[in-house]
């Protein structure tokens, strides 16, 4: 079951858009208790870091994500010496990002690789982890004075990983693991407020309005067998019709943008969470 009494905060090392660090509060008053957390869109780990569970499984279907998660709990100290290298003065520079950004497009190294891609997370354009459809990542120069090395992130992580199952699948091969007395959240790729709004898709091959009702169906299903699920997206006619549909109840709030290009257009946008249970 999930103990009422909470860790210290611990705030991810990586930094993602639409990622929950700062609604960590309102998503755990709205889980269930439970002795296990399902989390089959994982991004910055945020919700499974900052909940009490007994054991967690945390998937994601970005591979260079999962990866770079199973290496730093099994080999930590290894990949933070290799990840602290790339923080120097001289990295941050327009024409090195570029080349280490090649490097990372071409090797298979698996150590290199995430340290690279923790590297290209703190220095690329707001934290987005983007692909083009050859599968290469090509977010560009985040153009940052001095970006943060999350050394301490990183040894928060390790401490809070212990119990996590890490995993490399789609949402529906995750939540086909989910048994009585387990709790799922979901953070997926949000629904655009406009059509021309599409900055949260950024992973090779999009999540589209198909996508949104599998996993609302989904929900639907493992809460029929008395497993509670919890989806966060845009507050948006279209997506309160399709979890009122479902049979979800609903909570609306706002919350700051911090992902435009313009500061100015950082405006407050509605969010909801959607409780299956």
């Amino acid at each position: 079951m999930q103990n009422p009494v909470l860790p210290p905060p611990v705030r991810p090392f990586l930094k993602w858009p639409g990622g929950k660090y700062r609604l960590v509060d309102r998503i755990r008053s709205a889980l269930g208790a439970g002795r296990r957390l399902i989390e089959p869109f994982a991004g910055s780990g945020a919700v499974f870091l900052n909940t009490n569970y007994g054991h967690f499984i945390v998937a994601d279907s970005n591979l260079d994500l999962i990866d770079l998660y199973t290496r730093l709990v099994n080999a930590g100290n290894e990949l933070i010496e290799a990840s602290r290298e790339l923080f120097q003065p001289e990295t941050n520079q327009s024409a090195r990002y570029y080349a280490l950004r090649e490097e990372f497009n071409g090797t298979r190294h698996s150590r290199r690789r995430a340290a690279l891609f923790i590297y290209l997370n703190r220095h690329c354009y707001n934290g987005l982890c983007r692909y083009n459809a050859s599968g290469g990542f090509n977010t560009p120069f985040g153009r940052y004075r001095r970006p943060h090395f999350p050394e301490l992130e990183m040894r928060g992580f390790i401490a809070r990983a212990q119990h996590a199952r890490f995993m490399q699948a789609g949402f529906e091969e995750s939540m086909a693991l989910a048994r009585h007395g387990d709790v799922v959240y979901c953070d997926p790729p949000y629904t655009p407020l406009s059509r021309t709004a599409h900055f949260t898709d950024y992973h090779t091959g999009g999540f589209d309005w198909k996508d949104q009702e599998r996993l609302a169906q989904l929900a639907q299903g493992l809460a029929s067998r008395g497993i509670q699920v919890v989806i966060s997206n845009h507050d948006t006619v279209a997506t309160r019709a399709l979890y009122s549909t479902a049979g979800a109840r609903i909570e609306g709030f706002t919350v700051r943008r911090l992902i435009s290009c313009d500061i100015r257009r950082r405006d407050r946008v509605g969010e909801l969470l959607a409780v299956f249970d």
